[in-house]
């Protein structure tokens, strides 16, 4: 796996150590996203990730017409029943973004994007430092 970009002007890959600190430090390196997103592949849960990463960007939107497609672009994608990558909430927290998503605001995913966030830092992210992508890449950080 090649991991090219990171938030850093340096080699994306001198940050690989510091990913184990927290998962916030991970989540806030792109090239930590991108390897964080190919082991959660590994493990069927993308999504958790990539609705992490749509709802940061959906808190930057400044207009309202783009902040209603974005968060119906979000709801169609990651909330609704049945949807692609449906993320797993709870049905109130689902129930609660689908009774809303007619009038969105910036918090209207805050709630659920919480609730992903938990389970990527309590459940996924310790595995994370376990697996071959995150090993191979701190190996990789060492022979330099």
């Amino acid at each position: 796996m090649a991991i090219k970009c990171c938030c850093y002007s340096q080699d994306p890959l001198d940050k690989v150590e510091s990913w184990g600190e927290s998962v916030d430090i991970l989540l806030e390196c792109k090239s930590g996203q991108i390897a964080f997103r190919e082991f959660l592949k590994t493990e069927y849960s993308e999504e958790n990730i990539l609705f992490w990463l749509a709802c940061e960007e959906y808190k930057k939107i400044k207009s309202t017409d783009e902040m209603v497609a974005t968060a119906n672009k979000i709801y169609s994608e990651f909330v609704e029943v049945e949807s692609p990558k449906q993320i797993n909430i709870d049905c109130g927290t689902r129930e609660n973004i689908t009774k809303n998503i007619s009038q969105p605001n910036l918090e209207s995913f805050d709630k659920a994007q919480i609730l992903i966030y938990r389970l990527m830092a309590r459940d996924c992210y310790p595995r994370f430092l376990k697996s071959d992508i995150y090993q191979a890449l701190l190996r990789r950080q060492t022979k330099r």
